[in-house]
């Protein structure tokens, strides 16, 4: 008799109200440590393992099936209210691997949710910056790095909470987050540090103008200067991204008239590491391909000029590549016709 009475299946806007309330019992106001409320939180966590993995199933499909769009959509709606994002994610260091890792995919599924053509998970982030706070520290503790790190590159695809993250003072905080010793930890944390440099094109080339000094000093010092070979390879990679893409142009031009900036290309240039060799070419020919080089530059280019001839005589890539041998060709004939008394009369 017992399976006949099967509860009915609840909606997505009664599936997240249930939500709300196992994760106030996993996350109590006065945590109690009596035997019986202990038992009872463990049931509660079985129903929120339930929970989440029915909300995944929605967000994402069963067995291959495409998700039923108006479902998702009343699921986005309904976890907007009443702070529940804010809850679940406060929560996750609280739940175990499996659910985590579930929570974390529901999360990042519902930033990326568009209702009528509105990023519901945007208006609410705009209005819930500090959340990103909360995110960031999780990089500090290797337990829910991983789940917390996926959830900050999504909500950093909006313009203005990635422009929150980075006039943060927690932006300095990624130098070390990217060298944590745990690879995995350090590649998540590397990831993001691409996306908040990369995504959003004028508000990256704002920030690094205005925070040049301080962060290419950093940059320079800390990533390019690594003992870490993983480190150095992934940061001149992430220079060229940056020097290279037009909005930075103007950031382009004062990295590469330094001579210091100069002087850790050229090392990098003598890496015995390919990958780095090529990625480091690419920025150095920037250096000699300005047409405005400080007379300081001029001068190391020259006094170098035999061993710079020779090394590129002899840099190759493994394949073919018609841009790089027209690259090289090219650094190679400014530096052939360098002439000390033109770029003096130039100057």
């Amino acid at each position: 008799m017992k399976g006949l009475f099967k509860s009915k299946p609840l909606s997505p806007p009664e599936l997240v109200r249930h939500l709300r309330e196992l994760l106030n019992f996993i996350n109590p106001a006065t945590p109690s440590r009596e035997p019986k409320k202990e038992k009872y939180r463990e049931e509660k966590m079985s129903e929120f393992d339930k929970c989440i993995l029915e909300m995944r199933s929605i967000l994402y499909g069963i067995d291959g099936a495409e998700p039923v769009l108006e479902a998702c959509a009343q699921l986005t709606q309904e976890f907007m209210k009443e702070d529940t994002i804010r809850l679940l994610i406060v929560c996750l260091p609280k739940l175990d691997l499996g659910a985590r890792q579930n929570a974390t995919r529901v999360i990042t599924n519902l930033s990326r949710q568009r209702i009528d053509s509105r990023s519901m998970a945007a208006e609410y982030l705009e209005n819930n910056l500090d959340l990103m706070n909360i995110l960031i520290l999780g990089y500090e503790d290797n337990e829910i790095a991983l789940s917390y790190g996926p959830i900050l590159r999504e909500c950093i695809r909006c313009q203005s909470v990635a422009r929150y993250v980075l006039e943060s003072a927690q932006m300095k905080n990624f130098f070390d987050y990217v060298q944590n010793p745990n690879f995995e930890i350090s590649s998540d944390a590397a990831a993001t540090f691409k996306e908040l440099l990369t995504r959003h094109k004028s508000t990256v080339a704002e920030f690094l103008s205005k925070n040049f000094d301080w962060f290419f000093q950093e940059y320079n010092s800390q990533l390019l200067q690594s003992p870490n070979y993983i480190t150095r390879r992934h940061a001149v990679k992430l220079l060229g991204d940056m020097l290279l893409d037009r909005s930075n142009s103007a950031v382009m031009i004062h990295y590469v008239s330094s001579l210091d900036n100069m002087r850790i290309l050229m090392n990098l240039l003598r890496e015995p590491n390919k990958a780095i060799q090529l990625e480091s070419f690419h920025v150095f020919k920037l250096f000699v391909a300005n047409q405005n080089k400080p007379p300081e530059i001029v001068g190391i280019l020259l006094s170098n000029r035999s061993k710079l001839l020779r090394f590129f005589s002899g840099f190759n890539i493994d394949k073919e590549d018609e841009q790089f041998e027209a690259d090289k060709a090219q650094v190679v004939k400014v530096i052939t016709d360098l002439n000390p008394q033109a770029d003096d009369d130039e100057q």
